[in-house]
């Protein structure tokens, strides 16, 4: 018995769909081609090892041991609970077996060493940005690390969320993020600010309004937006004048960076404090150079619905 005209049309449509995703969600890899010879640069990896925030969320205890990024960090969202792995250089229990390009496969397409895509509380959306020499340095900064022998704790994500085939398509919608280049006119300390704030620094991963997949909203950028854990909201740092960073000097900025101090007359709490833990880290030309980007960054009025 034949089945019906339709029902076989329906059949072939299915396929060919089923097709088209497959192709569209192949995990990329990081071309082998632009990784020639070179001599890592230890230092500047520690530095975007620390203004990446790497021990903020891998290390159990970052304001004691941010070396050691043994995971253990748990951030609780509505799509469910993500695990902060572990990346030391411990060969099996952390990263020390992954290739160069495997790594760099990770940092800049958000794919695992198993071709498996990665989910986006890991901000390979901004890590991308990053130039092929700091993800370098960063590789090799982060083999001389202390390994760690504690497993990583396992996803717990909700369905459909968990099948990490559908987060291709959730690329192809939201990971339109190019690496960095200097804004032609601009100096040289801004376009420093720029890339790493946009950059390593992966400040809009929580300063900006998400859509209900997870993705940035565009037009909400550093704009502020809910805490992805559910704790307040995450402030604006446009330079709006109400409630963005519009009246803060660029002195005011650097010390926010260096230890944390608001024009408030208080000091930063909950993430932002890892944060600063980082940026009091780096060089005072890198804070300086953050802030005159932060200064200049057009205001964005925030859509808090708390406010009054």
């Amino acid at each position: 018995m034949h089945l019906p005209y339709l029902a076989r049309w329906a059949m072939v449509g299915l396929a060919i769909g089923f097709a088209g995703f497959y192709v569209l969600t192949i995990p990329r890899i990081f071309p082998a081609s632009a990784l020639s010879p070179r001599t890592p640069d230890l230092a500047n990896g520690a530095t975007m090892f620390t203004v990446g925030g790497c021990a903020s969320c891998h290390a159990k205890d970052p304001g004691k041991a941010p070396e050691d990024v043994g995971g253990g960090h748990l951030l609780k969202t509505k799509f469910g609970t993500f695990a902060a792995p572990n990346i030391s250089p411990h060969p099996t229990a952390g990263i020390g077996a992954w290739t160069e390009l495997e790594f760099l496969t990770a940092m800049t397409e958000g794919v695992g060493r198993n071709g498996e895509h990665l989910f986006p509380s890991f901000p390979f959306t901004s890590y991308r940005r990053m130039r092929v020499a700091d993800l370098r340095d960063l590789y090799a900064y982060m083999k001389t690390l202390p390994g760690n022998a504690t497993p990583s704790a396992p996803h717990t994500i909700q369905f459909p969320f968990s099948i990490r085939r559908t987060l291709g398509v959730w690329k192809l919608l939201f990971l339109d993020a190019e690496p960095f280049k200097p804004q032609a006119g601009q100096s040289e300390v801004f376009n420093r600010g720029a890339y790493l704030v946009e950059g390593p620094g992966h400040c809009a991963e929580c300063h900006s309004r998400r859509n209900p997949l997870g993705g940035i909203v565009p037009e909400g950028r550093m704009a502020g937006g809910p805490n992805a854990e559910g704790k307040g909201f995450v402030p604006n740092i446009t330079q709006h004048p109400s409630d963005g960073l519009g009246k803060w000097s660029l002195r005011d900025i650097e010390l926010l960076l260096e230890n944390g101090s608001t024009l408030a007359g208080g000091y930063v709490a909950d993430e932002m404090e890892e944060v600063v833990k980082n940026t009091s880290r780096l060089s005072r030309e890198d804070r300086h150079a953050m802030a005159v980007y932060l200064k200049q960054i057009p205001a964005i009025p925030s859509q808090r619905s708390d406010r009054r």
